[in-house]
């Protein structure tokens, strides 16, 4: 019972670590790279549709982007969907492609998304947080119910904290990483 829950709080947390890595990746860092517009949704015959699904993205340089639309008609809701995000990127078309220079970031512009990165950061934590609170939760309800000492209730929680030491250990080192990127010119 104990280790299910240590477990399955382990998975739990492994998980928050690799959603703050996907977050992490759609802050630009001046480098282009095709997960930066992961999160674009373009409009497709009234549906919703993410731009991977209707568009191939490759790096075409260092700082420029090529999208290859599969469908014709749909070059201008990939650029307005472009346009749309929260990027600050002008995309420009010719014919079936779009180029999206990216341009280079400004010192002040670093620093505000290493401010953005951090915040990802303390959710990650916090999720990470919310985790270990459900599983001291489970364990106290298995000491309430009987189904284990008090002695077994406190070894567990203390391998818990450890567990979640490890996790908020991992997520800093990805904000480590994430903001010297950043910052590198």
């Amino acid at each position: 019972m104990i280790n299910d829950i240590i477990k399955d709080s382990k998975v739990r947390m492994e998980k928050s670590v690799d959603a703050l890595k996907s977050q992490l990746n759609k802050v630009r860092t001046g480098r282009a790279h095709p997960s930066l517009l992961d999160g674009i949704q373009v409009s497709y015959y009234g549906a919703d549709t993410p731009l991977r699904q209707v568009a191939n993205v490759s790096i075409e340089d260092s700082r420029t982007l090529s999208i290859s639309v599969f469908d014709k008609s749909l070059v201008q809701a990939v650029e307005k969907a472009i346009m749309a995000s929260d990027l600050g990127l002008n995309p420009m078309s010719a014919g079936t492609s779009i180029r999206v220079p990216l341009p280079s970031l400004t010192e002040e512009r670093r620093r505000d998304l290493v401010k953005v990165v951090r915040a990802e950061a303390e959710g990650g934590r916090v999720a990470v947080r919310n985790i270990r609170r459900d599983a001291n939760a489970e364990l106290k309800a298995l000491l309430k119910d009987k189904s284990i000492s008090e002695d077994d209730e406190r070894r567990a929680a203390d391998e818990v904290q450890k567990v979640t030491d490890i996790y908020v250990k991992k997520i800093d080192e990805v904000l480590a990483d994430k903001e010297k990127e950043l910052m590198e010119v």
